[in-house]
């Protein structure tokens, strides 16, 4: 398995900056997030130029375009047009960098308060990009992920029951199906291997709703309301990644992990991350 470090985390940098810090940590690629300085649809051909320049000085593969279009369940048809144009372009972009896949929102509301429409919507554009993809050898990601239509294994399915084209797979994101009080071990792993593309890992932490405001919380809706969580380092939040590399290992997993920590530390504490997902990939 290859690890990727998200770009993301360096936000507040340059993508040289950003770049130079994920290589002189030891990663094997970075995952470009697909909005802001680093890389946007927008972006012109001189700068996504610049992007490959500099990961390739660094020996970085860029594995995937963590893309941000989509919402396409209960976006307007206007918007929808719009996110699969943002598309378009990342699909362009992509070809440019030697990435092979590109993460689409399906979008909500929250899998336990979905209804059949929002997924036939969201399964019709998603169709749609994959069909603009498939020529370019390019796959559609659609991630795990707290308050949309996929936030377990079983919602994964039921969306892929409605999907065409076989380019469409899964990110597996166990902290997002923590908040979201989903399996996120071997099992789901098991379920969502035909289509297992890609791997996020990260670690989060239920707070106690007592607790005075602390650095990093956000709020996500679950099926207990709305929760605060803070993000952590790995073994440091409730997210056991112990049974995620256990069926990893069991369906011979032999694609990207991408550290995505978002914890408020600085970006370099990634390092312990990385380090602790080497220890993992050795038993």
């Amino acid at each position: 398995m290859n690890i990727a470090a998200f770009s993301g985390a360096y936000s507040a940098s340059n993508f040289r900056e950003a770049a130079s810090a994920v290589s002189r940590l030891g990663f094997q690629g970075i995952e470009i997030a697909a909005r802001g300085s680093h890389l946007a649809p927008a972006s012109t051909a001189d700068q996504v130029r610049e992007v490959k320049a500099i990961a390739d000085g660094h020996g970085l593969a860029i594995p995937v375009l963590a893309g941000y279009a989509g919402g396409f369940s209960t976006a307007a048809d206007e918007a929808c047009e719009q996110a699969y144009g943002d598309f378009l372009e990342l699909l362009e972009i992509a070809g440019e960098l030697g990435a092979g896949a590109i993460r689409v929102q399906p979008g909500g509301p929250n899998a336990f308060l979905a209804e059949p429409g929002h997924y036939e919507r969201a399964a019709r554009w998603l169709d749609r990009c994959a069909e603009a993809a498939q020529p370019c050898g390019v796959n559609v990601l659609v991630e795990l992920h707290n308050e949309t239509l996929v936030e377990s294994a079983d919602d994964a399915q039921r969306l892929l029951d409605l999907l065409e084209w076989d380019n469409i797979g899964w990110i597996h994101d166990a902290g997002n199906m923590y908040i979201s009080g989903a399996d996120y071990g071997a099992d789901s792993v098991r379920k969502l291997r035909s289509r297992l593309f890609h791997v996020h890992v990260k670690d989060e932490r239920r707070l106690d709703p007592q607790l005075p405001p602390q650095p990093g919380e956000f709020t996500a809706r679950t099926r207990r309301g709305d929760e605060r969580f803070v993000p952590c380092l790995l073994g440091e939040g409730e997210a056991d990644h112990h049974g995620l590399f256990a069926g990893l290992a069991e369906i011979a997993y032999t694609g990207w992990i991408t550290l995505e920590c978002h914890a408020p530390l600085p970006p370099d504490a990634m390092a312990a991350d990385l380090k602790t997902v080497r220890t993992f990939l050795n038993y």
